[in-house]
Protein backbone atom coordinates (compact mmCIF):
# COMPACT_ATOMS: atom_id res chain seq x y z
CA UNK A 1 0.00 0.00 0.00
CA UNK A 2 1.30 3.21 -1.24
CA UNK A 3 1.92 5.76 1.50
CA UNK A 4 -0.79 8.93 1.65
CA UNK A 5 0.31 12.22 0.70
CA UNK A 6 0.15 14.35 4.01
CA UNK A 7 0.85 17.60 4.72
CA UNK A 8 0.37 20.62 7.68
CA UNK A 9 -2.10 23.45 6.95
CA UNK A 10 -3.84 26.03 8.83
CA UNK A 11 -7.23 27.61 8.76
CA UNK A 12 -5.80 31.39 9.62
CA UNK A 13 -3.05 33.54 8.62
CA UNK A 14 -2.53 33.86 12.02
CA UNK A 15 -1.83 30.67 13.12
CA UNK A 16 0.52 29.93 10.25
CA UNK A 17 3.83 29.90 12.35
CA UNK A 18 2.23 27.56 15.05
CA UNK A 19 1.50 25.29 11.70
CA UNK A 20 5.04 25.32 10.48
CA UNK A 21 6.79 24.81 13.23
CA UNK A 22 4.16 21.86 13.45
CA UNK A 23 5.38 20.93 10.22
CA UNK A 24 9.05 21.00 11.08
CA UNK A 25 8.77 19.16 13.96
CA UNK A 26 7.17 15.94 12.44
CA UNK A 27 9.43 16.44 9.19
CA UNK A 28 6.27 17.09 6.95
CA UNK A 29 5.47 19.99 4.51
CA UNK A 30 3.62 22.86 5.18
CA UNK A 31 0.62 23.49 2.46
CA UNK A 32 -2.02 25.61 1.63
CA UNK A 33 -5.36 23.73 2.36
CA UNK A 34 -5.76 21.11 -0.29
CA UNK A 35 -9.27 18.97 0.11
CA UNK A 36 -7.40 16.00 -2.46
CA UNK A 37 -4.77 15.55 0.77
CA UNK A 38 -4.68 14.07 4.17
CA UNK A 39 -3.86 17.14 5.94
CA UNK A 40 -3.21 17.75 10.04
CA UNK A 41 -4.80 21.73 10.28
CA UNK A 42 -4.03 23.53 12.99
CA UNK A 43 -7.84 25.77 13.81
CA UNK A 44 -8.95 28.38 16.27
CA UNK A 45 -9.88 25.46 18.45
CA UNK A 46 -8.14 22.41 18.04
CA UNK A 47 -5.87 20.48 15.80
CA UNK A 48 -7.91 17.72 13.23
CA UNK A 49 -6.98 16.05 10.50
CA UNK A 50 -9.11 16.49 7.44
CA UNK A 51 -8.99 13.63 4.93
CA UNK A 52 -10.89 13.10 1.67
CA UNK A 53 -13.88 11.05 1.67
CA UNK A 54 -14.24 10.47 5.03
CA UNK A 55 -16.92 13.32 5.43
CA UNK A 56 -15.77 16.06 8.31
CA UNK A 57 -12.81 16.92 10.19
CA UNK A 58 -11.37 14.10 12.77
CA UNK A 59 -10.31 15.59 16.15
CA UNK A 60 -10.38 14.04 19.54
CA UNK A 61 -12.25 15.75 22.26
CA UNK A 62 -11.62 14.63 26.07
CA UNK A 63 -14.51 17.42 27.16
CA UNK A 64 -17.86 16.45 24.96
CA UNK A 65 -18.88 13.86 22.86
CA UNK A 66 -18.57 10.03 23.16
CA UNK A 67 -15.59 10.39 25.53
CA UNK A 68 -18.26 12.68 27.45
CA UNK A 69 -20.90 10.11 27.11
CA UNK A 70 -19.06 7.20 28.04
CA UNK A 71 -17.88 8.97 31.10
CA UNK A 72 -21.35 9.70 32.43
CA UNK A 73 -23.07 6.58 31.22
CA UNK A 74 -20.09 3.88 30.68
CA UNK A 75 -21.29 1.66 33.53
CA UNK A 76 -18.65 2.11 35.81
CA UNK A 77 -16.88 -0.13 36.99
CA UNK A 78 -19.10 -2.67 36.02
CA UNK A 79 -18.92 -2.32 32.42
CA UNK A 80 -16.91 -4.96 30.47
CA UNK A 81 -13.22 -3.19 29.70
CA UNK A 82 -13.26 -2.25 33.77
CA UNK A 83 -13.68 -6.12 34.43
CA UNK A 84 -11.29 -6.98 32.01
CA UNK A 85 -8.50 -4.37 32.96
CA UNK A 86 -9.43 -6.00 36.92
CA UNK A 87 -10.40 -2.87 38.13
CA UNK A 88 -12.56 -3.54 41.20
CA UNK A 89 -12.93 -2.55 44.90
CA UNK A 90 -9.36 -1.99 46.35
CA UNK A 91 -7.15 -2.74 42.97
CA UNK A 92 -6.40 0.13 40.67
CA UNK A 93 -4.10 -0.98 38.39
CA UNK A 94 -1.47 0.68 36.50
CA UNK A 95 -1.88 0.41 32.57
CA UNK A 96 -0.04 0.70 29.60
CA UNK A 97 -2.44 1.26 26.72
CA UNK A 98 -0.14 0.10 23.88
CA UNK A 99 -2.40 1.55 20.76
CA UNK A 100 -3.93 4.38 22.20
CA UNK A 101 -5.41 5.32 18.78
CA UNK A 102 -7.75 8.14 19.38
CA UNK A 103 -7.56 7.46 23.25
CA UNK A 104 -10.87 6.92 24.54
CA UNK A 105 -10.36 3.40 26.28
CA UNK A 106 -7.61 5.30 28.17
CA UNK A 107 -9.94 7.96 28.71
CA UNK A 108 -12.35 5.87 30.24
CA UNK A 109 -9.88 3.88 32.46
CA UNK A 110 -8.53 7.34 33.72
CA UNK A 111 -11.76 8.42 34.83
CA UNK A 112 -11.91 5.04 37.02
CA UNK A 113 -8.84 6.21 38.72
CA UNK A 114 -6.36 4.37 36.68
CA UNK A 115 -2.98 5.78 36.09
CA UNK A 116 -2.19 5.30 32.10
CA UNK A 117 0.43 5.65 29.70
CA UNK A 118 -0.65 6.19 26.33
CA UNK A 119 1.46 4.63 23.32
CA UNK A 120 0.59 5.66 20.08
CA UNK A 121 3.11 5.48 17.28
CA UNK A 122 1.84 7.37 14.63
CA UNK A 123 2.73 11.27 14.72
CA UNK A 124 0.15 12.46 13.15
CA UNK A 125 -2.87 11.24 16.16
CA UNK A 126 -0.41 11.81 18.78
CA UNK A 127 -0.82 15.32 17.58
CA UNK A 128 -4.68 15.07 18.19
CA UNK A 129 -4.11 13.32 21.45
CA UNK A 130 -1.48 15.55 22.97
CA UNK A 131 -3.94 18.64 21.72
CA UNK A 132 -6.79 17.06 23.36
CA UNK A 133 -5.07 16.37 26.26
CA UNK A 134 -3.54 20.26 27.11
CA UNK A 135 -7.18 21.76 25.95
CA UNK A 136 -8.84 18.91 28.69
CA UNK A 137 -6.56 20.23 31.11
CA UNK A 138 -8.32 23.62 31.47
CA UNK A 139 -11.64 21.73 32.09
CA UNK A 140 -11.60 21.89 35.86
CA UNK A 141 -14.24 18.97 35.94
CA UNK A 142 -11.73 16.53 33.72
CA UNK A 143 -8.47 18.01 34.59
CA UNK A 144 -7.85 15.47 37.40
CA UNK A 145 -8.53 12.74 35.04
CA UNK A 146 -6.27 13.99 32.30
CA UNK A 147 -3.67 14.29 34.73
CA UNK A 148 -3.89 10.22 35.03
CA UNK A 149 -2.94 10.08 31.24
CA UNK A 150 0.64 10.56 30.01
CA UNK A 151 1.59 10.23 26.28
CA UNK A 152 4.00 8.71 24.39
CA UNK A 153 4.52 8.94 20.91
CA UNK A 154 6.88 5.46 20.29
CA UNK A 155 6.40 2.50 18.90
CA UNK A 156 5.01 0.22 21.32
CA UNK A 157 7.35 -2.91 20.98
CA UNK A 158 10.37 -0.68 21.00
CA UNK A 159 8.48 1.21 24.34
CA UNK A 160 8.16 -2.26 26.04
CA UNK A 161 11.50 -3.32 25.64
CA UNK A 162 13.42 -0.57 26.46
CA UNK A 163 11.01 -0.03 29.90
CA UNK A 164 12.92 -0.42 33.52
CA UNK A 165 11.55 -3.39 35.42
CA UNK A 166 10.74 -0.81 37.72
CA UNK A 167 8.08 0.76 35.45
CA UNK A 168 6.88 -2.53 34.14
CA UNK A 169 2.79 -1.63 34.72
CA UNK A 170 0.21 -4.42 36.36
CA UNK A 171 -1.50 -4.10 32.67
CA UNK A 172 -0.96 -3.83 29.52
CA UNK A 173 -4.07 -3.28 26.86
CA UNK A 174 -4.25 -3.96 23.12
CA UNK A 175 -6.76 -2.82 20.72
CA UNK A 176 -5.18 -3.84 17.29
CA UNK A 177 -6.42 -3.11 14.09
CA UNK A 178 -9.13 -5.48 12.82
CA UNK A 179 -9.92 -5.67 9.46
CA UNK A 180 -13.28 -3.95 9.17
CA UNK A 181 -16.59 -5.63 7.13
CA UNK A 182 -18.69 -3.42 5.31
CA UNK A 183 -21.75 -2.47 7.47
CA UNK A 184 -20.16 -3.06 10.83
CA UNK A 185 -19.40 -0.52 13.70
CA UNK A 186 -15.77 -1.08 12.72
CA UNK A 187 -16.40 0.74 9.45
CA UNK A 188 -16.54 4.34 10.81
CA UNK A 189 -14.52 7.55 9.47
CA UNK A 190 -11.96 7.34 11.99
CA UNK A 191 -10.87 3.77 11.62
CA UNK A 192 -10.87 4.02 7.89
CA UNK A 193 -8.49 6.80 8.73
CA UNK A 194 -6.58 5.11 11.24
CA UNK A 195 -5.77 2.34 8.82
CA UNK A 196 -4.69 4.57 6.20
CA UNK A 197 -2.34 6.12 8.28
CA UNK A 198 -0.76 3.24 9.87
CA UNK A 199 -1.45 0.48 7.22
CA UNK A 200 -2.07 -3.40 7.75
CA UNK A 201 -1.52 -4.41 11.46
CA UNK A 202 1.59 -6.91 11.00
CA UNK A 203 2.83 -6.55 14.55
CA UNK A 204 0.44 -7.36 16.81
CA UNK A 205 1.80 -11.16 17.78
CA UNK A 206 5.15 -9.31 18.51
CA UNK A 207 3.82 -6.88 20.76
CA UNK A 208 1.59 -9.27 22.65
CA UNK A 209 4.54 -11.19 23.42
CA UNK A 210 6.38 -8.20 24.73
CA UNK A 211 3.31 -7.05 26.73
CA UNK A 212 3.65 -10.67 28.19
CA UNK A 213 7.09 -10.37 29.46
CA UNK A 214 6.60 -6.61 30.61
CA UNK A 215 2.94 -6.67 32.08
CA UNK A 216 3.07 -7.81 36.14
CA UNK A 217 -0.59 -9.08 36.28
CA UNK A 218 -2.20 -9.17 32.89
CA UNK A 219 -2.39 -8.18 29.24
CA UNK A 220 -5.38 -7.21 28.20
CA UNK A 221 -6.56 -7.72 23.97
CA UNK A 222 -9.76 -5.87 22.55
CA UNK A 223 -11.05 -7.75 19.53
CA UNK A 224 -14.12 -8.09 17.88
CA UNK A 225 -16.46 -10.87 19.30
CA UNK A 226 -15.62 -13.60 16.19
CA UNK A 227 -12.18 -12.38 15.38
CA UNK A 228 -9.06 -15.29 15.96
CA UNK A 229 -7.08 -15.24 18.90
CA UNK A 230 -4.04 -12.77 18.48
CA UNK A 231 -1.00 -15.10 17.49
CA UNK A 232 -3.30 -18.54 18.10
CA UNK A 233 -2.24 -17.74 21.71
CA UNK A 234 -5.66 -19.14 23.91
CA UNK A 235 -6.13 -16.08 26.61
CA UNK A 236 -6.53 -17.45 30.03
CA UNK A 237 -10.03 -16.08 30.34
CA UNK A 238 -12.71 -13.98 28.01
CA UNK A 239 -14.89 -11.24 28.75
CA UNK A 240 -17.27 -10.26 26.41
CA UNK A 241 -19.79 -7.51 25.64
CA UNK A 242 -22.67 -7.17 22.64
CA UNK A 243 -19.96 -7.16 19.73
CA UNK A 244 -16.16 -7.15 21.72
CA UNK A 245 -14.51 -9.49 23.25
CA UNK A 246 -11.63 -9.26 26.07
CA UNK A 247 -8.69 -11.51 25.76
CA UNK A 248 -7.22 -11.81 29.40
CA UNK A 249 -3.70 -13.21 29.53
CA UNK A 250 -2.35 -13.62 33.17
CA UNK A 251 1.03 -12.88 33.72
CA UNK A 252 1.76 -13.63 37.46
Amino acid sequence: MQAPSLSISCTDANLQAIAQSLAIKLVLPYAELDPQQIQLVVDNQHIEIRAPDLGNPIFIDFEAGKNAHRRQFGGGRGQPLAKAIGLKKGATPTVIDATAGFGRDAFVLAHLGCELTLVERNPLIATLLSDALIRAVNNSEIAPIISRMKLVNQDSVSYLQQLATIDYPDVIYMDPMYPGRDKTALVKKEMQLLHQLAGPDIDSEQLLTSALTTAKKRVVVKRPKSAPFVGAQTPSTKIESKNTRYDVYITF
